[in-house]
C-alpha cells in the first residue's frame, strides 16, 4: 500500500459489504430503468424498427410461438432499463474501484472514462444508423416474388442488439492503443510494422462478434481498419507530447542546475 491511496484501507468484509450495496444500488436503478422502459415499449420497438421499414421490402416483425412477443418485449425493456441506468451503475463501479486506486490511477481514470462512454455510443450509434440499415438493405436484397421476408422479432431484437453491442466495444480501439502507449506498453512504430497482423486479427474479431456472414463482418473490419490507422497516429501524436514534455523538464532541470551554480 502506497502513500498515495486516498482512502483507507479496508478489510475484506468490508469490502464485501461495500461490494454487496453497490450491487443492490445497481440493481434497483436497472429495475427502475426496466420499469419504465417497459411503459414506452411500443415507441423502443418502433424505434429499432426503422432501419427494416426504411428498405422497402417489409415493415414488420412476427412471433413464431404465442410467448415469444412477450419475452421479446421483456428482453427489449431490460437492456433498455440497462442503458437508462447507466450513469448509476457506472458511478457505483467507480466508487468502488477508485477506493483501491493511488491519486495518479484515479486522476487517469477520470480522464478515460469519459472518452470511453463516447466512444461506445459512437460506435453504437454508427452501427444503428449508418452500418445496421446497409446489412438488412443487403440481406434483404434476396426477396422475390417465391421468397419473402419473415423475421422473427426475437431474432431480430438479437441480431441488432449483438452488432450495436459489438460496434460499441470494438470502437474502443483508439483509446485502448493510445493508453496502452501511455503506459509504455506499445509505440507507434510497433502498430505500424504489425499492420498486416492487425488486419487478421480484426477479421478474426469481427467474425466472432457478428452474425456469422461476410457482410455483417466486412462491415466492422472496415471501420475497424480505419480506427486503427487513425490510433497508429493518436499514439504518434501523444509519444511526441511526452517526448516534448520531458526534454521541456530536462531544460528547467538544467536551468534550475546552472542557476544554482551561478548563486554558487
Amino acid at each position: 500500500m502506497g502513500n498515495d491511496r486516498t482512502d483507507k484501507k479496508l478489510t475484506l468484509i468490508e469490502h464485501l459489504e461495500e461490494l454487496r450495496r453497490r450491487i443492490i444500488i445497481s440493481a434497483i436503478a436497472i429495475m427502475i430503468g426496466f420499469g419504465l422502459s417497459y411503459f414506452f415499449i411500443e415507441r423502443i420497438m418502433d424505434f429499432l424498427i426503422k432501419p427494416l421499414t426504411k428498405t422497402g421490402q417489409t415493415s414488420r416483425l412476427v412471433f413464431m410461438a404465442p410467448q415469444e412477443a412477450f419475452f421479446a418485449y421483456l428482453k427489449l425493456a431490460f437492456f433498455a432499463g440497462i442503458f437508462l441506468s447507466l450513469p448509476v451503475t457506472l458511478y457505483q463501479a467507480w466508487k468502488f474501484i477508485s477506493s483501491g486506486l493511488f491519486v495518479s490511477e484515479r486522476r487517469l481514470a477520470l480522464i478515460y472514462l469519459p472518452f470511453s462512454l463516447i466512444l461506445f455510443l459512437t460506435g453504437a450509434l454508427f452501427c444503428y444508423f449508418i452500418v445496421f440499415p446497409i446489412g438488412m438493405k443487403f440481406f434483404l436484397g434476396f426477396t422475390s416474388p417465391t421468397i419473402q421476408p419473415m423475421i422473427s422479432v426475437t431474432r431480430y431484437i438479437s441480431f441488432l442488439g449483438i452488432m450495436v453491442l459489438a460496434f460499441g466495444v470494438i470502437f474502443e480501439l483508439p483509446l485502448v492503443i493510445l493508453f496502452l502507449t501511455k503506459l509504455g506498453v506499445i509505440t507507434p512504430d510497433f502498430l505500424a510494422k504489425k499492420r498486416r497482423h492487425a488486419l487478421v486479427g480484426i477479421l478474426v474479431v469481427a467474425a466472432i462478434l457478428t452474425p456469422p456472414d461476410c457482410v455483417s463482418q466486412l462491415l466492422m473490419a472496415l471501420p475497424v481498419m480505419i480506427l486503427y490507422e487513425g490510433s497508429i497516429w493518436l499514439s504518434r501524436l501523444a509519444l511526441a507530447r511526452e517526448r516534448g514534455r520531458g526534454a521541456e523538464e530536462q531544460r528547467r532541470s538544467r536551468g534550475a542546475e546552472e542557476k544554482g551554480r551561478n548563486n554558487g
